[in-house]
């Protein structure tokens, strides 16, 4: 998952056609890792947690007589009589039994949000899906925080993450070259991959991580300005879930295009930093 990219200009002795650069320094390894492991233990434990009440609000208060409801997952009882898992949207419900509001085999069904092969722990419990989740809040946010100080100071975050000028006019070839499967190897990102990583690091990233802060009511003690910025505790709540949701179709999209980009070269390049280019090959080419 190699979304931090830092490229110096130090090339590997190599007998390929191809040129080896440095790609990722260490701090942009380690944080990179750091995250892939605490993302998947936020996931799986967030999902345990929103279990617990699988209804997401606009506002700061929740209940019965209220009508800020955006999100259900629940069980409920069709005209028929029997019972399945319905999804509901916005005011619009969707049967999605088997997966949403209703799991597991037919003879032993679960009434719960999502299924339990995508919680930790797999049965309910509420407790120990906080102790992990906010366990590995910590280790995500210190590599956060790691990763940002070490950008600024090597100048990877403005070489490397945000867009030019230049990148934002060639968007529309990047996204053609992307959906051709075209892809350039010469260890850079383009403009869409810079606005999608920059949208990721710097937007989603700080987005999570203080909306779920909102959510705490230690915080909340101190730091009130929090609720005001965000609406509300419950709105809070359903932007941390959102923005989990747009982690997970990025990493499906990220995983997507390195196994199509090269898994071998794009894995070594995070795990060793040296990254293999096309650009003797180019040249040879353009000759």
């Amino acid at each position: 998952m190699a979304i931090m990219d830092d490229i110096e200009s130090r090339s590997a002795p190599n007998n390929d056609e191809k040129t080896v650069i440095y790609r990722h320094r260490i701090a942009t390894r380690v944080t990179h890792w750091t995250w892939a492991i605490a993302l998947f233990f936020l996931l799986l434990s967030g999902l345990q947690i929103f279990n617990a009440h699988p209804q997401l609000y606009i506002g700061n208060q929740s209940g019965f007589e209220f009508e800020n409801s955006v999100l259900s997952m629940r069980a409920m009882q069709a005209a028929d009589g029997t019972v399945g898992g319905y999804t509901t949207v916005l005011g619009r419900s969707f049967d999605t039994t088997g997966v949403f509001g209703m799991s597991g085999p037919a003879t032993d069904p679960a009434y719960r949000g999502f299924p339990a092969w995508a919680t930790l722990p797999s049965y309910q419990d509420l407790a120990t899906g906080r102790v992990v989740h906010f366990f590995f809040a910590w280790f995500f946010v210190a590599a956060f925080l790691v990763w940002f100080v070490s950008s600024l100071i090597s100048g990877h975050l403005k070489r490397d993450i945000l867009p030019s000028i230049a990148d934002i006019r060639a968007l529309p070839r990047s996204i053609i070259d992307h959906l051709r499967f075209r892809f350039h190897h010469d260890g850079r990102y383009n403009g869409l991959q810079k606005l999608a990583y920059a949208g990721v690091l710097l937007v989603i990233f700080p987005l999570i991580i203080a909306t779920g802060l909102t959510m705490s009511p230690g915080m909340n003690a101190a730091w009130p300005w929090l609720l005001d910025i965000f609406g509300g505790r419950q709105t809070a709540r359903t932007i941390h879930f959102l923005c989990m949701a747009a982690l997970v179709v990025f990493f499906l999209i990220h995983i997507f295009m390195v196994l199509a980009a090269g898994p071998l070269n794009e894995m070594r390049s995070i795990i060793t930093g040296w990254y293999r280019t096309d650009e003797k090959k180019n040249e040879e080419h353009s000759a």
